[in-house]
């Protein structure tokens, strides 16, 4: 490869306002990813009478999707355009894809009138919208998204300036999860399908004014663009051409690192996108009350996250493992979701979901470090960085958990007789299913991922030191 020169990775590091800038596009992605996991099921389940089972194809649809859009956006986004030599590699993709998608929310609850009136075939075209309506916002968040995730290992180079951009990004991203199921809790009433319309059009506003703040701290610098035309320069030298989707794609299933990864991942946001769904459940059917009481219990946990964070900066410094640090933290969610199964209270919600913002503020805290990590590990064995395509592949898992939490709930609710009617009286079958999907099949879906993850695993200190060494001289 040829040689370019670069500044030392000291004094190249991004300044604190670029780190924060950056920071706050985690803000966005949680805050739509909290309003989209926790508010459509039930709109179209009890507000828009869609049945439980065709609400589950309806996200399940939306998933096999995933399965198409995001590791080949990751795949496409890699090649050159011609904005590259000004603008880098990701930065066109991330304005692009960012401004058009913080207006996709809209069309997801904003139902056309004609479906909504349509007595005959209701069922299937409310189906047939959903389908549309949640594709389309899952395409344009892949562009942006994927490009965004991808600067995180180029941009951030040393472990301690990842430690510190990753703890910045947490804190910004755990207040877009925190106010994205919050601020629903003070706006919506279950019975009022307007206050859900009337939810997506401020999530669109602040969408758009966080869409603005994370642009400066997504600009390439100059060495990250010279890196990246002369990988680029060095494949034309070497009259290579890229592999195909399908070959890298079997590249990326023989990583075992980074299968390990993504396998505790998926079920880790199968977990949470589980129990986060159904707290505005337990507010409408199980705890006394409306849609604000619930919003006590999603303060408990952006307490617990917040004041966490430190903590787990703490421990991954001390252990110097971010591997290691994220199985203590999923840990933590375990234990916090064992003790949700036995409380039946506002107040005993609050404390587990305080307990369960401590471990989750520290999983979401290492999971880009973590991942950093795999992603490095991966350069040095291919010589290419290709962070599109394993990225693609992390969101397609991720994003897969849509389709757990869609089927977890169609299929409890089918057995369990839930009436699918906002503010009904639910049958005590149906209160026991809300339970098992609050917080007993979450718990055991990180167990899973713990285990897996523990025997797969095995970045252990040393050799994560060595692949930075040998970055460094690959000049990657």
């Amino acid at each position: 490869m040829t040689e370019v020169n670069l500044k030392s990775e000291k004094s190249n590091e991004p300044s604190k306002a670029v780190i924060a800038s950056y920071g706050s596009g985690k803000f966005l992605v949680e805050f739509f990813a909290a309003a989209f996991s926790a508010l459509v099921f039930k709109y179209y389940e009890t507000n828009l009478g869609l049945d439980p089972i065709l609400s589950a194809v309806g996200l399940v649809c939306f998933s096999i999707w995933n399965a198409v859009n995001d590791p080949l956006v990751g795949h496409f986004t890699i090649r050159p355009t011609r904005f590259a030599k000004k603008w880098g590699r990701r930065y066109p993709w991330i304005f692009f894809g960012g401004f058009i998608f913080v207006f996709t929310l809209l069309p997801i609850f904003i139902v056309p009138s004609f479906i909504l009136s349509n007595t005959g075939n209701k069922q299937l075209l409310l189906l047939l919208w959903m389908i549309f309506a949640t594709c389309t916002h899952d395409t344009f968040f892949s562009i942006w998204e994927l490009n965004y995730q991808s600067l995180f290992p180029d941009k951030f180079r040393g472990q301690k300036i990842r430690s510190f951009a990753a703890g910045v990004a947490t804190v910004i991203g755990v207040f877009g999860i925190a106010i994205g199921q919050i601020l629903p809790t003070l706006i919506i009433d279950y019975n009022d399908n307007q206050s859900f319309i009337t939810t997506a059009w401020i999530f669109t506003v602040v969408g758009f004014i966080f869409f603005f703040l994370l642009l400066p701290g997504c600009r390439e610098d100059p060495d990250m663009i010279a890196r990246y035309l002369q990988e680029n320069a060095d494949i034309q030298e070497n009259k290579r051409k890229r592999e195909s989707f399908f070959k890298q794609m079997k590249v990326v299933f023989k990583q075992k690192n980074f299968m390990a990864f993504v396998i505790l991942y998926f079920l880790y946001q199968s977990a949470t996108m589980s129990m986060s769904g159904s707290v505005h459940y337990l507010g409408d059917y199980v705890l006394p009350g409306d849609a604000s009481g619930t919003t006590i219990i999603f303060a408990g946990m952006l307490v617990g996250a917040l004041i966490s964070v430190p903590l787990w900066i703490f421990i991954s410094n001390k252990i110097k493992s971010n591997q290691k640090s994220l199985i203590l933290a999923a840990i933590g969610i375990i234990i916090s979701l064992f003790a949700m199964t036995f409380v039946t209270s506002y107040t005993g919600y609050t404390i587990t979901l305080f307990l369960f913002g401590i471990g989750f503020g520290g999983f979401w805290l290492l999971i880009s470090p973590a991942m950093a990590d795999v992603i490095d590990e991966i350069v040095v064995k291919t010589g290419e960085r290709n962070d599109g395509i394993y990225m693609g592949f992390r969101a397609f898992f991720g994003r897969l958990a849509f389709a757990v939490q869609a089927l977890t709930f169609g299929i409890i609710h089918e057995l369990t007789g839930f009436i699918n009617e906002a503010g009904a009286t639910q049958p005590d079958s149906a209160i026991i299913g809300i339970r098992l999907h609050l917080s007993f099949i979450p718990m055991i879906f990180v167990i899973i991922g713990v285990i897996i993850f523990w025997k797969m695993n095995d970045l252990n200190p040393e050799k994560v030191s060595e692949i930075k060494k040998k970055l460094a001289e690959m000049n990657l």
